[in-house]
């Protein structure tokens, strides 16, 4: 397996900022990709080690490329997460001013983060997406765009200036990026981590989705994220992506995941992974016998049980 990580590129995107925070990165080629897809595929063709991409950020919620193409496809898992505060800049060519804009462009998850500020100060401007906020930035040096909203440490790549800084609706925005690889045993639990899944109901009924989430809050797990992504076999039909707290090695996680197992269609488990805040994992204290310790000595008392030893 080549020594390289993927990402979303191209260089001077908020993806390669996050992804050379992790220490392992240094000692990586860093491949830039034109779009999600492409860099996680380059995982799945034996190209990269890793690929690193977007997921979540605290606007919009999950990044819908992403996750269709995490459900879909060649299983792929998460090893990493990073957390990467946001704010934009709005990149011109040298000499243009607010009033010259008359296109703007940035990746689709950027608009609803700058939506409120272009309407206040560019009312008039057309909004065209790009395959990320770096290739925004290329396409207006090119000449094809008046304006992008992206990162202000892409000016100097692409030649351009930043006109406007930070730039954003929603103070403290994040965006949450993931290191994906092909599936193998996760790393150790730390404490602090955090579980992935996919599900697919079986059927469509009342308390369906009710009794997926059952298994989760029978056994005190918290979960972290929840969306609804169609599944293209017709209006209605969802999967359901899902974090929760914990670890698969958790007694109480690997319970969760074995009722789900039994109740779903399909569960595609996609990771777990030390949580990039690194916030200990909590058992709900309002609900007894949901510690580890609970459930071993539960699985122990049946043991002794089926043993005669009771």
């Amino acid at each position: 397996m080549p020594a390289s990580y993927a990402y979303l590129g191209p260089e001077g995107t908020f993806t390669e900022v996050a992804l050379r925070t992790l220490p392992e990165a240094a000692t990586r080629e860093l491949i830039p990709y034109v779009s999600v897809q492409s860099a996680l595929d380059a995982v799945r063709a034996g190209e990269a080690e890793a690929a690193f991409v977007p997921i979540e950020n605290s606007v919009e919620g999950g990044i819908t490329t992403t996750l269709d193409e995490l459900v879909a496809g060649e299983p792929l898992m998460i090893y990493r997460e990073v957390l990467l505060s946001i704010t934009f800049a709005l990149l011109v060519r040298p000499g243009t001013k607010l009033a010259d804009i008359k296109t703007v462009s940035a990746h689709p998850a950027a608009q609803p983060q700058v939506r409120n500020w272009m309407r206040a100060h560019l009312p008039d401007a057309v909004w065209e997406s790009a395959a990320s906020n770096a290739d925004a930035a290329r396409l207006v040096q090119e000449g094809r765009y008046d304006a992008a909203f992206a990162g202000e440490f892409a000016a100097a790549r692409y030649g351009l200036e930043a006109l406007e800084t930070g730039i954003h609706d929603a103070e403290n925005a994040q965006t949450r990026f993931v290191l994906v690889g092909r599936p193998a045993r996760p790393a150790a639990p730390t404490g602090a981590d955090k579980t992935s899944v996919v599900l697919w109901q079986r059927d469509d009924h009342p308390g369906a989705l009710r009794d997926l989430l059952g298994e989760f809050a029978s056994r005190g797990i918290n979960l972290m994220l929840l969306q609804s992504r169609p599944t293209g076999a017709g209006i209605g039909n969802y999967c359901f992506c899902i974090d929760a707290e914990g670890h698969i090695a958790d007694r109480r996680v690997a319970e969760a995941l074995m009722g789900l197992r039994r109740i779903c269609l399909q569960v595609r488990f996609l990771g777990s992974y030390p949580q990039a805040n690194m916030t200990p994992d909590e058992v709900r204290p309002t609900l007894p016998g949901t510690s580890d310790e609970e459930f071993m000595a539960a699985a122990d008392w049946v043991a002794r049980c089926q043993d005669g030893r009771f």
